[in-house]
């Protein structure tokens, strides 16, 4: 199937490794001109590298910290300049934030900065454009709202979600569709290096909470966030779709 990405712009945040990196490697094989942006400069240069040793448009290397509100103008001014008006917005940048449960609010505040207020000023750096023009993707790389402890980044990803559930009914007419993907056990940074960081652990949570009997693979989130870019996907928006491998039917 044709996905009609080709020439589309599309910019990913916390594109360096893992989800993002997967993501930017998806769009670039659809045809997409791609800008990455993430804090660790010499990751997005290895993606870059990697995208076009594979056949792809190397991809715009835009490093910064989308936490602050200076670095997110300047992002997307940049991604603009380099590749015209931006199609597609992936919001992927994120972290999960255990916290006991008499966490200070510097805590709280760094999770909500990092996944959600990162996520709606870049979003509103680059909708005007995409009202303008009547045609816009905005896709944010969300969480499970059924935490298995307190953890700080989950209010802020629930946030994220009716946060973009009540945008994607203000934009909808416009041609913009926003939408959520809340990823389960990916084989990133995040989940082989803090959550599951030995095998056994992985296997142990595999056996007691994904069905599908695996984890999953950043292009596996990719391939979805592919199909909501594309024109094909006009009619989906306002939508949480989980890509987990069954993880969430045994949510508690």
């Amino acid at each position: 199937m044709d996905l009609q990405l080709d020439g589309r712009a599309a910019l990913v945040s916390g594109a360096s490794t893992g989800i993002g990196a997967g993501i930017a490697r998806v769009l670039a094989r659809e045809g997409a001109r791609v800008g990455i942006t993430a804090r660790r400069r010499d990751l997005l240069a290895q993606l870059a590298e990697a995208i076009a040793r594979d056949g792809g448009a190397r991809p715009v290397v835009m490093p910064g910290d989308i936490t602050d509100r200076g670095e997110v103008a300047r992002i997307a001014a940049e991604a603009t300049k380099a590749l015209g008006p931006i199609d597609i917005l992936v919001n992927n940048v994120g972290g999960s934030r255990p916290v006991s449960i008499d966490a200070g609010d510097d805590a709280w505040e760094e999770s909500f900065a990092l996944n959600f207020t990162a996520t709606r000023r870049l979003t509103e750096a680059l909708l005007p454009s995409m009202r303008r023009r009547r045609w816009g993707r905005i896709i944010n790389i969300s969480g499970s709202m059924e935490p298995r402890g307190l953890n700080a980044a989950a209010p802020a990803k629930a946030a994220l979600h009716l946060w973009a559930k009540g945008l994607s009914c203000d934009v909808a007419a416009d041609g913009v569709t926003v939408n959520c993907i809340p990823p389960g056990r990916i084989n990133s940074e995040q989940i082989l290096n803090r959550l599951h960081p030995t095998e056994a652990a992985r296997q142990a949570f595999i056996k007691a909470n994904i069905p599908i009997g695996y984890f999953g693979e950043p292009e596996d989130i990719a391939y979805m966030v592919a199909f909501l870019a594309s024109p094909l996907a006009r009619y989906v928006t306002g939508a949480v779709i989980p890509v987990d491998g069954g993880m969430h039917y045994f949510a508690h």
